[in-house]
């Protein structure tokens, strides 16, 4: 099964497409620092591959990604742009709310960055209470995932940032944006305060990586992303049955 991918598609074949009922599904990037061996672009590039994927195996819209985040966090790093959350959760509900108009059945959001967790949730309880559903995802599965594909420790429970997780998704979605002659390991010493309070990574960590990427292979980035799609359509296969959308729940099964 092929997705319809709206950045090469025109839009009779998206009326087409819309009128035997389709679902649509979401890429949230960012653009963040990620090291010196990895692309500012890498959640996206990693959000978006997953997103290919799922929509893929739904017969599903796959709409162009969401290229910025709130990455504040990261913002002392040159190259890394933030935009608020507010900016982004207002991006999402616009866009859903033109896709309800176009008669979208649902909506499927495929987070890549932490920062927006939240006004992702915010968005899909908006667009929920205006009537189109929305299922967001966060790579689920993807601890238990790393635990057994990957061989190097993460530099904090469930922080996985330029690290062998990311690194080996970027070798399966994106190898020419990695540079693996400059991948080199970083374990830094987390704050007492880390996560109560607003602060800068860079303030503790210079290269920006944390973990070790040189472990990573394309190989595993392909396990983890066939990891991640199957927990993330056993969600999705729920999530259709709950709001009886039939039309584009295809091949959630696999």
């Amino acid at each position: 099964m092929s997705a319809m991918d709206l950045s090469r598609t025109s839009w009779p074949d998206i009326a087409a497409q819309v009128e035997r009922g389709t679902l649509a599904v979401l890429a949230l990037g960012a653009c963040e620092q990620h090291g010196a061996h990895l692309p500012v672009t890498t959640d996206t590039d990693m959000a978006h591959g997953t997103a290919r994927r799922l929509a893929e195996a739904l017969g599903a819209l796959l709409l162009p990604p969401i290229a910025y985040g709130d990455a504040f966090t990261a913002s002392s790093y040159p190259g890394t742009i933030s935009i608020s959350p507010r900016t982004l959760q207002a991006l999402i509900e616009d866009i859903g709310h033109d896709l309800k108009r176009t008669g979208i059945l649902g909506l499927v959001l495929v987070n890549g960055h932490f920062g927006n967790r939240e006004p992702m949730v915010l968005a899909a309880r908006t667009l929920a209470v205006s009537g189109l559903p929305v299922c967001h995802l966060d790579y689920p599965g993807l601890e238990r995932l790393a635990g057994d594909i990957c061989d190097s420790e993460p530099a904090a429970p469930h922080f996985y940032h330029a690290d062998e997780v990311e690194t080996a998704i970027m070798l399966a979605v994106s190898p020419e944006g990695v540079d693996m002659a400059r991948a080199e390991p970083s374990y830094p010493q987390f704050p007492v305060g880390f996560g109560t309070e607003p602060m800068q990574l860079r303030d503790f960590n210079p290269s920006g990586v944390f973990g070790d990427p040189r472990p990573a292979t394309a190989a595993k980035g392909e396990a983890l992303l066939r990891g991640i799609v199957a927990e993330s359509l056993i969600i999705i296969a729920a999530w259709c049955k709950r709001h009886s959308i039939t039309g584009g729940a295809r091949g959630q099964s696999q």
